[in-house]
């Protein structure tokens, strides 16, 4: 069966309650408490987008993300008390698309969380749309980059990024825009943003501190140089 939403959350009266809003909002929404729920969840079901807490009871939501990443590619926000720039920072690197920090408010949770389902059906990809650059192929269609031949693993979020700096090549993009129209929230952090720049570059640059497609315009943005 395929929800739209899944949260690991081992606070059941929490987990249960953003369960249920969900659900009242004509979201289709299911919680576990653990990791072990969680993999059990995914051998007989899909999830649209993962509510992912830190601090799981049978393990760290840190080790289940990376293993979730190993076969599933659906966005996954981690929510958690903890809200130290380091824990953000390590959230993105393993493959987290965003981090919102608890308490949270159900109406701005919900409308965080449509918003990202409503970006990721329409995603976006135009069937028959392939760019080259390069040694980038990018497919639209497919929802597939590819380097020298071979596919490259993107998150969910990094093809978004990806997909909307090439779309608007050879032009600088301010943070602001990318915020409104990537993550189409306007408090997302410049550290979320920058750590989503540099996979980017490690995953598609030859030598990412000197990168030949997305450069830093200093003190106005990113741009996707392209030669078309």
């Amino acid at each position: 069966m395929r929800y739209s939403v899944l949260i690991i959350d081992d606070e059941k009266e929490l987990a249960e309650s953003t369960s249920e809003y969900f659900n009242m909002m004509g979201v289709s929404s299911k919680y576990v408490l653990s990791s072990r729920e969680a993999l059990d969840f995914f051998r007989e079901n899909e999830a649209g987008i993962i509510l992912l807490d830190i601090n799981l009871g049978d393990s760290s939501g840190f080790s289940l993300c990376k293993t979730l990443r190993e076969t599933i590619d659906s966005p996954i926000l981690f929510i958690s008390a903890r809200s130290s720039d380091d824990d953000m920072v390590v959230a993105l690197n393993i493959g987290g698309d965003d981090y919102i920090t608890k308490p949270y408010s159900l109406n701005v949770l919900f409308a965080k969380v449509k918003a990202v389902l409503n970006r990721y059906e329409s995603s976006g990809k135009k069937s028959g749309d392939i760019h080259v650059f390069g040694d980038l192929k990018i497919d639209n269609g497919a929802g597939i980059v590819y380097r020298k031949g071979k596919e490259v693993e993107l998150t969910a979020m990094e093809y978004k990024l990806l997909s909307y700096l090439v779309n608007n090549r050879n032009k600088v993009i301010g943070k602001d825009e990318i915020f409104s129209n990537v993550w189409e929230d306007s408090f997302v952090s410049d550290g979320t943003l920058n750590v989503h720049i540099r996979h980017l570059r490690e995953k598609l640059e030859d030598d990412p501190n000197e990168p030949v497609f997305i450069k830093t315009a200093r003190g106005r943005g990113y741009l996707f140089k392209a030669d078309d």
